[in-house]
């Protein structure tokens, strides 16, 4: 297996010893889950299908109901479109 050596910042290094504690069992396990998850994340993140993704919000906002008016305080079901 190849070996890697890597330099941190005292506040990166002390929330990884902290991970490491609480959720691996040992610090190779670690460096190994994290990159993986963080190789997978990246190849996702820069793939031509989700860069086009339209975001739901956007997608919908002509179909939202218009909140202006409160049938409770008076006003009608003609202010929800």
């Amino acid at each position: 297996m190849p070996t890697v050596e890597v330099s941190l910042p005292q506040d990166v290094h002390a929330q990884f010893e902290r991970l490491v504690d609480e959720e691996f069992v040992t610090e190779e396990a670690a460096v190994e889950e994290l990159l993986s998850a963080g190789l997978d994340a990246y190849t996702r993140d820069v793939s031509g299908d989700d860069r086009d993704a339209t975001d739901v919000a956007d997608e919908f906002a002509d179909d939202m109901w218009n909140t202006a008016g409160d049938p409770a305080t008076g006003g009608s079901e003609d202010d929800y479109i």
